[in-house]
C-alpha cells in the first residue's frame, strides 16, 4: 500500500450546505418570496450541499464572478474556472429585488432551498462567453442557456432543505462519505474517471493504465443535465455496473455518481472537475482529449494542455493525461500511439458519438470497441426505444 496522500478539499474546508433543522426552516421559507428554478440550477444545488463545489457555499457574487472569467481564479486568488450563477430575467429581478431571503422551488412548487440574496448584478454575458466558452455562438449548450436566461444574477450563500437530486440515491455519495469509504477501504491513492458515456475498451484500457500505479479507482459518471442525444442515465448506469462487475476488480473500484448538469465548458470545465474530484478525496484525475467538448468548439487536447497555465501542484491534485486509444487489428489488443509500433491503418478508433450514430441506424458496434454485454445493453434499449 501507498504512503498516505490524503488529500485536503479545495481551499481547505469541505463545505456542507445542508440546512441542520430543514423542517423548521421550510416552515419560514414559505413566507419569503419565490422563485422556480431550473433543473440545471437543482444540480448545481445539489453540489453545494454535497460539497462538491467547495469552498463555494452559493451562487457567485459580482467580485468573484470577475475574477473567474477573467483570471479563473476566485477574487482571493484561489483557482476557480466556471461562475456558478443563478441568473433571472427582468420580471424575477423586479420581484425579488427588495428581498433578504428567497425561496428557491423546484419545478413541482417544493421547497428546496433557502438563498440568502446579498447581491444583485447584472454581468456581461458577451464577455463570459468570450472567454469561458471560447464562443458566443447559441448552438453551444452554456452560450444558449446564458444568453436566454435573463439579465441579472443573484448572488449569496445557500441553506438546502432537501436533496434535489432523486435518482440513484445510493450511488449519490457526497463528499464526506467517498472520503470516509476511502479511508475504510485503506485507499489513499484514487483516481478518478469522469465520463456521460457508457464505458468503452478504450476507456477501459486506459483505466486499467491508471490502476497500474493507485490504490482504487472511482468511477464517476456526471448525471445531471446532458445533451438531448447523450444516453439516458438508466441505460448509462446498467453498463457500468456490467463493466466494473466483469471485468474490474470488485476490492478497487467504487461506482458514485456526480450530480452535476454537463456545461461542455471544455478546458475550464476539465479544470472543474478535477476541482470536484479532489473535494470527493481523490489524489488523481484522468483528462482525456476532448474533455467536456462539444462540437468543434475545442482543440482536441486544450483540456490538458490548459493545466500548463498553472504552477505545479497549484491545483492540489494530480493529473493524467491519456491519448485515445484504440484497438489494433495487427497486436489484437487495446493500444494507444505510445505503445503501438503499427501505423494507424491498423488502428480501429470509434468515439462515444459514432457509438450513438451507429446505434441509430441500428448497427452493432464491433466487439473490439465495445464489450459484448454493453452493446447488448444498448441495442435493448434502442429496441424500446429508448433515445440514445
Amino acid at each position: 500500500m501507498t504512503a498516505n496522500l490524503t488529500i485536503e478539499p479545495h481551499g481547505s474546508t469541505l463545505i456542507n450546505c445542508f440546512d441542520n433543522n430543514p423542517a423548521e426552516s421550510l416552515k419560514e421559507a414559505k413566507s419569503f418570496t419565490a422563485i422556480t428554478v431550473t433543473k440545471r440550477v437543482l444540480c448545481d444545488i445539489e453540489m453545494f450541499a454535497i460539497g462538491a463545489f467547495s469552498p463555494l457555499n452559493g451562487f457567485t457574487g459580482k467580485k468573484d464572478y470577475e475574477s473567474i472569467v477573467e483570471k479563473m481564479q476566485l477574487a482571493n486568488g484561489l483557482i476557480w474556472p466556471i461562475p456558478i450563477t443563478l441568473q433571472v430575467n427582468k420580471e424575477t429581478y423586479e420581484k425579488v429585488k427588495s428581498q433578504s431571503k428567497i425561496a428557491l422551488k423546484d419545478e413541482s412548487g417544493e421547497i428546496v432551498a433557502i438563498l440568502n440574496l446579498k447581491e444583485i448584478y447584472q454581468p456581461d454575458l458577451k464577455k463570459e462567453a468570450e472567454l469561458v466558452y471560447k464562443t458566443t455562438d447559441l448552438s453551444h449548450p452554456a452560450v444558449k442557456n446564458i444568453f436566454e436566461g435573463g439579465e441579472y444574477y443573484l448572488a449569496g450563500d445557500i441553506k438546502v432543505l432537501k436533496s434535489t437530486y432523486d435518482e440513484f440515491p445510493e450511488y449519490n455519495l457526497g463528499c464526506k462519505k467517498t472520503r470516509e469509504i476511502f479511508k475504510e477501504k485503506g485507499w489513499n491513492q484514487i483516481v478518478a474517471f469522469q465520463t456521460r458515456n457508457p464505458v468503452h475498451r478504450a476507456h477501459e484500457y486506459l483505466l486499467k493504465v491508471a490502476l497500474e500505479t493507485v490504490d482504487g479507482l472511482m468511477l464517476h459518471p456526471t448525471m445531471g443535465e446532458t445533451k438531448g442525444d447523450d444516453i439516458p442515465a438508466n441505460i448509462r448506469m446498467k453498463c457500468y455496473h456490467e463493466i466494473l462487475d466483469k471485468y474490474f476488480p470488485k476490492n478497487r473500484t467504487l461506482l458514485c455518481i456526480m450530480p452535476a448538469s454537463m456545461r461542455y465548458g471544455g478546458p475550464r470545465e476539465a479544470i472543474l472537475h478535477a476541482i470536484i474530484r479532489k473535494n470527493y478525496g481523490c489524489t488523481h484525475f484522468i483528462v482525456g482529449r476532448d474533455h467536456a467538448g462539444v462540437g468543434n468548439y475545442y482543440g482536441t487536447y486544450d483540456a490538458q494542455k490548459i493545466f500548463s497555465e498553472f504552477k505545479p501542484n497549484e491545483l492540489g491534485i494530480t493529473l493524467l493525461f491519456f491519448e485515445h486509444s484504440f484497438f489494433c487489428k495487427v497486436c489484437n489488443e487495446m493500444a494507444s500511439f505510445k505503445t503501438c509500433p503499427h501505423d494507424a491503418s491498423n488502428h480501429m478508433i470509434l468515439s462515444g458519438t459514432k457509438v450513438r450514430e451507429m446505434l441509430r441506424n441500428g448497427e452493432i458496434p464491433p466487439v473490439e470497441f465495445t464489450r459484448p454485454e454493453i452493446a447488448k445493453i444498448l441495442i435493448e434499449s434502442m429496441r424500446s426505444k429508448v433515445p440514445l
